[in-house]
C-alpha cells in the first residue's frame, strides 16, 4: 500500500469507529497491514488492519473468506481475534489488535514453549471437533467426494498454476503426478480446518489468539498436522513429536503418518503453484527475493518428504567454486552500498533489507549461478540420455519425459530434483532469512 493507501485507511477506521487515530505503523513484512491505536472517549484501542494480499498473488480465497471464518470461530469460543469491519477500499479487515507475541522460537524459556505448544494443539483439536453447520451457513463448501476430501484444496492451486503457466516446471510436475498417484483414504467427514497452521500469538506460556486463517476451510484435520511442519520450516515450533503426540491425546486416537506426510507435501506445494505464475511474469514493485525464497524452499521440502516416506536418503551435490567476471565489482559493490547497518523495527527497514537481499542474490547469481546450472544441465542429459545445451530446453525435456514415466522412476528424480532445489538455494544462501538451515521435520 501507498501512503494514500495508509491515509485512507485511517480515514475509514475514523469514520468508521468513531474517534481518532493517533498512531499508524505498517507492519514490517510484504503483506500490507498496518498496527494503529485509535482513541475513543480516552481509552485507548489497539487495533490491527489486515490488507489484501493484492493483484500480484494467485490467492485461492476472498479475504471476506477469512473474515467469516474468524466470527463463525470466536462464536464457537476459540480464541481469534475480534472482527470490527471490512474496509472496501483499500480492502481489508479491521480487527482487535490481539495480544501477544509471534513466533514460538522467541519464547522465554523451553518450558514456555513446550506449555504454548501444547496449548496449541489442544486448540487445533478443539477446532476439528468444531460442528461445520455454522461454517456451511457462512458459505464455506464442503467436499462431496472423497478424493476430493483427500486432495483438499489442491485442484484450486492447480487451476490457477495451469492458467497462468508459462515455463517448464518439472518438479512441480512431479510433485502433482506424486499426490495424484498416492492419495490416501479420505477422513469420514470433513472438519474446520486452519490450512495454514501453527500461526497463533501466546503470552505466559499460552496461547492468546489463533490468527491468519486466509486459507482455513473445510477438509481432512491431517491437513493442519503437514502444514505445521510447513510453517516450522520459516517460524520454528520446537520438536514436532510431542506436538503429534499431544495431538493424539486431545483427539483420542492415533494418526496415521503417512497421511500427514502426504498432506506435508501436498501443502508445501501450494506456495509453489501460487508463486511461479508471480516469478515467471516478475516486474517491478512485488518482493521479488521473498518469493524466490518461498518458491525453492517450499520445493525442496515436498522432495524430503517423499524420500522419507521411501527411506532414500538425499546426499547433497557437491557445489562449484564461484567465478568473477568483468560485472563481478559492480555487483558487490551495490551489495556493499545497500548493506543495512543494523536491522532497526518498521517497514522502511524492511524495504531496505529487500533491496540489499535482491543486490546480493544478484551478484551470487552472476558468481556461481552459470556453473549451478551447468550441473543441473548435466543432471537432466544423464538421465534422458540427451545432450541439451540449454537448462530451458533441458527442462522442458524432463517435464515432458515426467509425465510417461511411472513410479519406478521416483527415486531417481526425488535425488534430482532435491539436487537441484539445493543448488539454487546456494544462490539464495545469505540472504535466506528466517528460512537459514530450514529442514521439515521427520515424524519418527
Amino acid at each position: 500500500m501507498s501512503q494514500k493507501d495508509q491515509a485512507a485507511v485511517c480515514r475509514w477506521v475514523e469514520d468508521f469507529m468513531g474517534g481518532r487515530i493517533t498512531h499508524c505503523e505498517r507492519q514490517a513484512r510484504w503483506r500490507p497491514a498496518y498496527f494503529l491505536d485509535l482513541e475513543r472517549n480516552g481509552e485507548k484501542i489497539p487495533l490491527y488492519f489486515r490488507g489484501d494480499r493484492g493483484v500480484s498473488d494467485s490467492a485461492q480465497y476472498a479475504l471476506e473468506h477469512e473474515m467469516a471464518c474468524l466470527k463463525v470461530l470466536s462464536a464457537q469460543g476459540i480464541p481469534v481475534p475480534q472482527v470490527f469491519g471490512f474496509c472496501p477500499e483499500p480492502r481489508g479487515i479491521l480487527m482487535e489488535c490481539s495480544p501477544g507475541q509471534a513466533d514460538l522460537s522467541t519464547a522465554a524459556t523451553a518450558e514456555e514453549q513446550a506449555s504454548v505448544q501444547r496449548d496449541y494443539m489442544r486448540i487445533l483439536a478443539q477446532i476439528h471437533a468444531l460442528e461445520i453447520q455454522p461454517f456451511l451457513d457462512a458459505g464455506l463448501d464442503a467436499p462431496s467426494e472423497p478424493e476430493r476430501l483427500a486432495l483438499a484444496d489442491l485442484p484450486l492451486w492447480e487451476k490457477t498454476y495451469r492458467r497462468g503457466k508459462s515455463r517448464p516446471e518439472p518438479l512441480i510436475e512431479f510433485a502433482l503426478g506424486w499426490l495424484k498417484r498416492n492419495v490416501p483414504p479420505a477422513a469420514d467427514s470433513a472438519c474446520f480446518v486452519c490450512g495454514d497452521s501453527g500461526q497463533f500469538l501466546f503470552d505466559r506460556g499460552r496461547v492468546t489468539a489463533v490468527i491468519d486463517l486466509e486459507l482455513a476451510h473445510l477438509g481432512d484435520p491431517a491437513e493442519d498436522l503437514g502444514a505445521l511442519r510447513c510453517r516450522d520450516l520459516s517460524e520454528p515450533l520446537g520438536d514436532l513429536r510431542p506436538a503429534l503426540a499431544a495431538y493424539e491425546e486431545f483427539v483420542g486416537h492415533s494418526v496415521d503418518h503417512f497421511l500427514v506426510d502426504y498432506h506435508t507435501v501436498r501443502f508445501a506445494m501450494t506456495t509453489p503453484l501460487a508463486t511461479v505464475p508471480v516469478l515467471s511474469r516478475a516486474r517491478p514493485g512485488v518482493d521479488l527475493i521473498q518469493y524466490l525464497c518461498w518458491f525453492h524452499v517450499y520445493s525442496r521440502a515436498p522432495m524430503e518428504v517423499i524420500a522419507q516416506t521411501r527411506g532414500l536418503e538425499l546426499p547433497l551435490p557437491p557445489l562449484p567454486e564461484g567465478e568473477s567476471n568483468s560485472r563481478s565489482p559492480l555487483y558487490e559493490d551495490l551489495s556493499l552500498r545497500l548493506a543495512p547497518e543494523a536491522a532497526e523495527p518498521g517497514f522502511e527497514d524492511y524495504a531496505r533489507q529487500t533491496a540489499w537481499r535482491t543486490a546480493v542474490y544478484l551478484e551470487r547469481s552472476n558468481r556461481y549461478g552459470p556453473a549451478l546450472a551447468a550441473d543441473s544441465l548435466a543432471d537432466i542429459n544423464r538421465l534422458l540420455g540427451s545432450e541439451h545445451s540449454d537448462i530451458a530446453q533441458a527442462d522442458a525435456a524432463l517435464e515432458a519425459w515426467i509425465g510417461k514415466a511411472d513410479a519406478g522412476a521416483d527415486d531417481e528424480l526425488v535425488r534430482l530434483l532435491h539436487r537441484r532445489c539445493v543448488r539454487e538455494e546456494v544462490l539464495l544462501e545469505p540472504v535466506l532469512g528466517e528460512f537459514t538451515g530450514a529442514r521439515i521435520q521427520r515424524l519418527d
